[in-house]
């Protein structure tokens, strides 16, 4: 199937569902999504729903504030207590369901309270074939998935975007910032802004794509093959910022970023 076909289809599913809750994030994905929905449902009956964590950074949360509001959305900000969850913060292979639970099962509650009867979300196809927990809430919970049921990968998505002119065509993917942490350790505030800052300070020096993936006292660098060089250019910059937060080693992972590395234990 081309793309266009598949945009068509993507169509085809939104047209019949009339009214939509959007989970938005200001991510590549889900910026897609709400465009798209307000372009074919008309903005008067889609709302962004944009959630508040401390699993994502603050700097995500006004981006995507800022993408909402230029797109004409209604949006509303809720506040999630994954943290509060003991089961999430332990930090097991099915950390993603409880995350997913709580956020899905808000966002129904505030469907409800709208009369809203569909919540939509952006996975896309290529998230069949990672290891994603996740996916079982959304089932639970009744909640679409339109970008991959109409069989879009994230490289369509994002050439698609370019069409519309939308500026997260080229964004860099995010992630909730538990993901940079291995299953089995706990998750805590304290880590999770650790690990905001580590990689904050490495985008401060021009690079774009940036994990770090937090190993106990080793913060393990994930970067695009491109930013190779410009990581050792600054390696003595970057050592010593993230030192300065805590870490006592700094590397450089060599097969690069990709996303879900910390499920290849699994």
């Amino acid at each position: 199937m081309t793309t266009e076909q598949k945009y068509a289809k993507l169509i085809a599913i939104v047209r019949p569902l009339e009214k939509v809750l959007v989970a938005f994030s200001g991510g590549v994905d889900s910026t897609f999504l709400l465009k798209v929905c307000i372009d074919v449902l008309g903005p008067r009956n889609v709302v962004a729903l944009i959630a508040s964590s401390e699993t994502y950074p603050r700097s995500e949360l006004e981006e995507a504030l800022i993408l909402a509001r230029s797109l004409g959305a209604e949006h509303e900000v809720i506040e999630t207590d994954e943290m509060g969850d003991a089961a999430f913060v332990e930090n097991t292979k099915e950390r993603c369901y409880f995350c997913k639970r709580h956020l899905f099962a808000d966002a129904r509650a505030l469907a409800e309270r709208r009369g809203i009867t569909h919540i939509v979300e952006g996975s896309n196809s290529d998230d069949r074939s990672d290891y994603r927990p996740g996916r079982k809430a959304i089932a639970e919970l009744g909640i679409l998935s339109p970008l991959l049921d109409a069989g879009l990968t994230k490289a369509e998505i994002r050439a698609r975007s370019s069409r519309l002119g939308l500026p997260t065509a080229t964004k860099p993917s995010y992630a909730c910032l538990a993901s940079r942490i291995p299953y089995g350790t706990a998750v805590s505030p304290e880590l999770l802004q650790r690990i905001e800052r580590s990689e904050a300070a490495i985008r401060a020096m021009g690079l774009g794509q940036v994990r770090v993936r937090a190993h106990g006292n080793v913060a393990r660098i994930e970067v695009g093959d491109a930013d190779f060089d410009v990581v050792l250019a600054r390696r003595d910059e970057i050592a010593e910022a993230l030192r300065e937060l805590g870490f006592i080693y700094v590397t450089l992972d060599l097969a690069g970023y990709r996303t879900g590395s910390m499920n290849e234990v699994l």
